[in-house]
């Protein structure tokens, strides 16, 4: 086996920003323990729904922790696509922390506004807080993979894509699985449901891409 040497730039602010959320990981688990392990188990059993988060309360301490850390983690994978040119800038990695943040809690107030606007609240809630569970799971593995990427192997675009395409399709199994458990609601709105589909799960991620491209 040849080996071949890996030049690296500074990683410094990189360095830091994975070892801060390694530490925002541990402080949630240290104040939320038993929580934190079933959310963590929360691929093999819902007792995480059923027991800790059946309030669907999303701005619980608990949720808003890992929501940051969801931000760090795919904000940090999203640059990775731009830092070959980006020559490691801060800058532009505080550009999409931005971006991102913005897109998630502007599609955030819309859907709790057409909650409110329909009188679906209790649905809306129970589906959002699912939704960002899910996430905020997926972000682990993000994190990891930014480990990986960032100190162990440099990936090339096609690494990052098919890194990116095997989140998305865990993406997919949640929303599956969180579109059955309110089956009986879709079926009954099937029309507004394709409607929501596309306006609010499809057409924004498009946007999005669009304006990071």
């Amino acid at each position: 086996m040849q080996y071949v040497e890996r030049s690296l730039e500074s990683l410094d602010w990189i360095t830091i920003i994975l070892v801060g959320s390694f530490v925002l990981l541990a402080i949630t688990k240290l104040i939320y323990p038993k929580r934190f392990d079933e959310f963590i188990i929360l691929p093999l059993t819902n007792k995480y729904f059923l027991v800790q988060g059946k309030s669907d309360n999303i701005i619980h301490p608990f949720n808003v922790l890992l929501f940051l850390f969801q931000i760090i983690s795919v904000s940090l994978f999203i640059y990775l696509f731009f830092s070959e040119d980006a020559k490691m800038n801060s800058w532009l990695y505080l550009q999409i922390c931005t971006v991102y943040t913005v897109f998630i809690l502007v599609k955030l107030i819309i859907e709790k506004i057409i909650g409110t606007v329909f009188s679906l609240e209790s649905v809306i809630n129970r589906y959002l807080y699912q939704k960002l569970s899910y996430r905020n799971l997926l972000s682990l593995f993000i994190f990891i993979g930014n480990l990986i990427f960032f100190f162990i192997i440099k990936p090339n675009f096609n690494t990052l894509l098919y890194f990116a395409g095997s989140i998305l399709l865990f993406n997919s199994i949640a929303l599956f699985y969180n579109y059955k458990s309110n089956r009986n609601f879709i079926y009954s709105n099937f029309f507004y449901f394709i409607l929501y589909l596309c306006a609010l799960e499809i057409s924004p991620y498009i946007i999005l891409y669009k304006v990071l491209v």
